[in-house]
Order: structure tokens, then sequence, then C-alpha cells
């Protein structure tokens, strides 16, 4: 049990990168059967950038275990590698990721994992933010190239066109150099502009109170330690 709580980076985190391994497999699947040159594009981009933050994961992992060698050899940490790399065939191995997290968080029990997610409510607030807007950056552009697909006007035709936009909007910079035409996109696009608001508006007020916190505790640690003087 002991090991097993040693490998537990956090349940937050840990809830957080195993949905981005299922997003990863699902990737796969829509990747081998979507027959659009466009919206394959924009899966295997995003493929692309969850390889990234994956091998992050993988670097972290390796340098905070206790063994390095139990962790690449024992805990398939040797699989977290090969599947961050840029082939395809290797990212099946993101099925071993998926296995350690559903295990970890087994040996916790759901109350545990509640009363932690509510304990860390901001970190646990923070990852799903990143999730959502991960999942509205590749859904998001899918849902745009397939509703404006069908108008001659439209402005949104490739898979660059699509990921630009979605990040543009969520980002809340909306400099309309992309844009929908069509009623279902105009609605598509509205959403993407809610859920950014609301990424943005949390993330700032997360890092504001991450930076100001500490400076309120200061004075209540110097009183604290007045009082024992």
């Amino acid at each position: 049990m002991g090991r097993q709580r040693s490998e537990l980076k956090g349940t937050g985190y840990e809830i957080f990168i195993g949905a981005l391994s299922v997003l990863s497999i699902v990737n796969l699947v829509l990747a081998a059967v979507i027959p659009d040159k466009a919206l394959t594009t924009v899966v295997l981009v995003m493929n692309g950038l969850l390889s990234v933050v994956l091998f992050v994961d993988f670097c972290y992992r390796l340098a905070t275990a206790p063994s390095r060698s139990d962790y690449f050899l024992r805990e398939f940490g040797w699989a977290d590698l090969l599947a961050s790399l840029p082939f395809q065939q290797l990212k099946v191995l993101r099925l071993f990721r998926l296995l350690r997290v559903v295990r970890l968080l087994r040996e916790l029990g759901p109350r545990t994992i509640a009363r932690s997610l509510v304990r860390d409510r901001a970190e646990s607030a923070l990852y799903t933010l990143l999730l959502v807007g991960l999942l509205m950056l590749q859904f998001g552009s899918l849902g745009m190239l397939r509703l404006e697909a069908g108008d001659p006007q439209a402005n949104i035709q490739t898979a660059s066109d699509a990921l630009w936009y979605s990040l543009v909007t969520m980002s809340t910079v909306g400099y309309g150099d992309q844009f929908p035409v069509t009623n279902g996109g105009r609605l598509l696009g509205g959403l993407i502009i809610i859920v950014g608001v609301g990424i943005f508006g949390t993330l700032t007020g997360f890092l504001a109170n991450a930076f100001v916190a500490p400076r309120r505790a200061a004075p209540a640690e110097q009183a604290a330690g007045d009082t024992a003087a």
C-alpha cells in the first residue's frame, strides 16, 4: 500500500492524466475511422499535443519516483516513454498508463478520492479547466469544420482554420479573421466563447489566489510568532 501511495501524484492530477489517456486512445480510433482529411488532421494535431503533455508526465514521474529503475522497468515507465513518442503504432501503449491510474485510484477508494478532491478543490478545479479547454479545442474545431463544410461562403475550411478559430475564441482575443457563417456554426461559436470566458476567468482567479494567499498568511504567522515569544 505504501508503494502505491508513493506512486500517486495527487488525486486530481491522476484523474486528469487518466482522462487524457482515454482521450488519446479515442483519438486513435477517430483518426482511423474519420474519412475527412481536415477532421483527421485536427485529431492528429491534438494527439501530438497530448503526446507532449504525457511526455512531461513521464519526466515528472521519473524525476519524483522513489526508485527510477523500479518505475521504468516494473511500473511500465518504458511504456509511458514509448507512448509519448510521435509514432502512431506506439500510442496503444497508453493503455498501460490508464491501467496504472485506475489501479492507484482503486487503492484509495471512492470516499478517500472524494475527500481529497474537496480538500484540494482549487487544484482539482484547475485540472478540470485544463481538461475542458482541451476537449473544447478539439471537439469545437471538429464541430466547426463539420457545420461549416456545406456553406460555399465559409472561411473555416481547413484544420488550421478551425484550430485557430477555437483557440482565439477561447482565449477571448477574437481577431475576427476566421468566423462561422452558418447558424449551427454560430451557436457552436457562442458555446466556445462562454466556455473560454469561464476558463480564463477562473484561471485568473486561481493564479491571483496562488500569489496573494501566501502574502495574507504572512501576518498571521508573524502574529503567532510574537505570541509564542
